[in-house]
């Protein structure tokens, strides 16, 4: 069993920068496909961004440009550099990672963390 462990999230002004971390445990980071997923008040999660096994990242068009997905395999460790943060970034942000076998498809979560962008 995966678990993930976000950090890294807080209050930051508009055009502020975090990095957001996931800590895997349990299971073998490497063959997960990762992403980071959001939610604000009153909407649905979105997909924020997404990096494969083999490394190929792909972006949510909000944040094309400002943000950076990259993943540590050394450290079962997934990152999320968010810069030019704007209010509209303000969401719980959560790790997801994802593995398919023949038998089957796994998906994991983790708790979330709060990032807060004021005006």
């Amino acid at each position: 069993q995966v678990q993930l462990v976000e950090s890294g999230g807080g209050l930051v002004q508009a055009g502020g920068s975090l990095r957001l971390s996931c800590a895997a445990s349990g299971g073998r980071f490497s063959i997960l496909s990762m992403a980071w997923y959001r939610q604000a008040p009153g909407k649905q999660r979105e997909l924020v961004a997404a990096v494969t096994v083999g490394g190929s990242t792909n972006y949510a068009d909000s944040v094309k440009g400002r943000f950076t997905i990259s993943r540590d395999n050394a450290k079962n460790t997934l990152y999320l550099q968010m810069d030019s943060l704007k209010p509209e970034d303000t969401a719980v942000y959560y790790c997801n990672g994802k593995v398919i076998f023949s038998s089957g498809s796994y998906t994991y979560w983790g708790q979330g963390t709060q990032v807060t962008v004021s005006s």
